[in-house]
């Protein structure tokens, strides 16, 4: 048996914007259900936003999201989460880098770091904050 773990975006009117941006990112298949396709519309200007989306890759990527109705409070605050996205080569990582940094705040440029081969931070157009390295074993000073 086993458990995965996947994270989970909330947004406030862009989740299908930035589903979509990562599918293009990581290449991957979307999935969404809006709450008027499930029937749960409380408040019929947002009919057509995100009840429950995903984005899954052939190399593994996942990540959920959905908008928080209105009615519910949201505050996407600072520093509430990381997406962390690690990576075998820095040719992999680079290329998801390139990409993700399309209207983005760079925290931190991807280079080196004394615990992985490249890495990187950053804050995508919707205000995602993004750790991004290329794995690599830890050995303790």
């Amino acid at each position: 048996m086993s458990v995965n773990a996947v994270t989970h975006l909330n947004f406030r009117g862009d989740a299908h914007a930035a589903l979509t941006f990562y599918r293009s990112v990581f290449d991957g298949h979307l999935t969404v259900v809006t709450y008027k396709d499930a029937g749960n519309i409380q408040e019929p200007a947002e009919a057509e936003q995100i009840m429950w989306g995903q984005v899954t890759a052939d190399n593994g990527f996942h990540v959920m999201a959905y908008d928080v109705p209105s009615g519910r409070p949201w505050d996407q605050g600072e520093n509430a989460f990381f997406l962390s996205l690690r990576g075998e080569t820095a040719d992999e990582v680079t290329t998801y880098w390139e990409k993700l940094t399309e209207n983005a705040t760079v925290l931190q440029p991807l280079s080196p770091a004394p615990w992985a081969p490249l890495y990187g931070m950053l804050k995508d157009r919707y205000g995602v904050t993004w750790v991004i390295d290329v794995a690599a074993e830890y050995t303790a000073a």
